[in-house]
């Protein structure tokens, strides 16, 4: 194989992770995703330095396909099920789709220029499979591979569940890993320590794609991947249970999330556009929830919730 072709789409960024999905759902072997809400003010979240980057409300998502594919007819699938996303409530603007052709380098290249080492929070480092990077200290290496899709683990929305998660676990916890899709959060449990993971996506592609991350980190024999619509059917106890998805599923999970957490366990909650916010906190609040952390970056926000009777200890009586 010589040649890739490439199909790159402009698109709100509440509709990201959607439209990142459906381009993988149609043969694409590689999704890269250029947010200027990732270079905030010259500093991220997590201390990394950004040159500056001009704001806008879209984002660009470009997938990568074998030569052999029917482009026109790919095309064509992708606008079709990207005007559906309408109906799942998700902001998408003036979609502009956009095609070319790649020599096999240029590809490559194409993925260096998205895909680098990068640190995410103090001890944990998402690595490309293909580099030869070492651990320094007590740094956590996270290995994923470009080629698999579904970003690249950076996304402020992965980045806060980290960050969550580096908090929360303290090891020998059960953790539920719900619409998992790359894994990136389950292969963290792991590496912080957490007894066993249960992941769960309702694609047959992200499951595929989750375990063969999975396989490329060593001992992750505790994270358990299978197809499963949310928390539905689940009868596993978990300290935590941790959902980087669309705001419009997450209200779905609040109540079967209250149902399997332990007493005093955590339910982290990301992929929240802003205006979706009070959304998610009213069905987590009516499932019994109280909110004991909240993180912002750009317009996205990511909640921790605890399953707690003690309203004095969460608000800080």
């Amino acid at each position: 194989m010589n040649n890739w072709q490439e199909l790159t789409i402009t698109i709100n960024r509440e509709a990201e992770e959607a439209a990142s999905n459906i381009l993988v759902e149609s043969g694409s072997q590689g999704v890269a995703i250029d947010d200027s809400a990732d270079y905030l003010d010259g500093v991220g979240k997590y201390g990394e330095l950004f040159p500056e980057v001009e704001q806008v409300e879209t984002v660009k998502i470009t997938a990568y396909y074998p030569e052999m594919l029917d482009m026109e007819a790919i095309k064509k699938e992708v606008q079709e099920r990207l005007a559906e996303l309408a109906d799942f409530g998700l902001t998408t603007g003036q979609v502009k789709l956009e095609t070319q052709e790649l020599a096999e380098e240029d590809w490559a290249e194409n993925w260096k220029k998205y895909y680098e080492p990068a640190r995410i929070t103090h001890d944990l480092t998402i690595v490309p499979s293909w580099t030869d990077y070492e651990a320094a200290g007590g740094e956590k290496i996270i290995r994923l591979d470009p080629g698999m899709a579904f970003g690249t683990g950076t996304h402020p929305t992965t980045k806060m569940s980290l960050f969550a998660l580096e908090q929360i676990l303290r090891g020998g916890e059960t953790v539920l890993d719900v619409g998992t899709g790359s894994g990136v959060l389950s292969i963290a449990s792991s590496l912080l320590g957490a007894k066993e993971i249960f992941a769960y996506d309702l694609d047959d592609v992200a499951v595929r794609v989750a375990q063969e991350n999975i396989d490329l980190n060593q001992g992750t024999a505790n994270i358990h991947v299978a197809a499963g619509d949310l928390l539905r059917h689940v009868d596993i106890h978990a300290e935590v249970i941790v959902a980087n998805i669309l705001a419009d599923i997450l209200v779905n999970l609040t109540d079967d999330a209250y149902r399997l957490l332990k007493d005093d366990g955590y339910l982290i909650m990301s992929g929240i556009i802003s205006e979706k916010l009070d959304m998610v906190l009213e069905a987590a609040y009516s499932a019994g929830f109280f909110l004991e952390t909240h993180m912002i970056q750009g317009e996205w926000n990511a909640l921790v919730f605890k399953k707690t009777d003690d309203i004095s200890g969460i608000m800080g009586g």
